[in-house]
């Protein structure tokens, strides 16, 4: 990983700018790898990056269907949660390597599979630091920093 940033979310509209910078950054083959506590707003930030991508339909929780698909004017996104994940073989079953063929993918609970998350992905680790407010700790390949340099969070 070659770009490493850390940054305070205050409140909503902030999870809202942050989810419109990675969603302008996707492309077809990313991973963005969501990880953080229960209720640290991992959930949160993958709606705002869908609807950073223009998706205005509900973004319901992947929790238990796992996976979500969405195809958006950009890019066609997947949205898992690997929380009930008991065994890494499941990961097959649920068609990552298709979906990165095609287009981008959002993971929450990726520490449960770590071996099935890409190398080069972008690994996004909230905590909550109060009600609203989130402490974020964000990584990925140097092409990310073009991204995020572009537009201040």
């Amino acid at each position: 990983m070659s770009f490493a940033l850390e940054i305070m979310l205050p409140d909503m509209a902030a999870t809202e700018k942050l989810g419109n910078i990675i969603a302008s950054g996707l492309r077809a083959g990313d991973t963005v790898a969501l990880k953080g506590d229960l209720g640290a707003g991992k959930t949160t930030l993958a709606r705002a990056i869908l609807r950073g991508l223009g998706v205005s339909e509900d973004v319901p929780s992947p929790s238990f269907t796992l996976v979500q698909e969405y195809e958006t004017p950009k890019i066609a996104v997947r949205h898992y949660d690997f929380y009930r994940i008991e065994n890494a073989r499941e990961i097959d079953e649920l068609g990552i390597d298709d979906a990165l063929d095609d287009g981008a993918v959002l993971i929450e609970w990726p520490e449960r599979a770590e071996n099935r998350i890409a190398r080069d992905a972008l690994r996004v680790t909230l905590s909550a630091s109060g009600e609203t407010a989130r402490n974020v700790e964000i990584e990925g390949p140097a092409r990310w920093a073009d991204v995020f340099k572009a537009v201040h969070v």
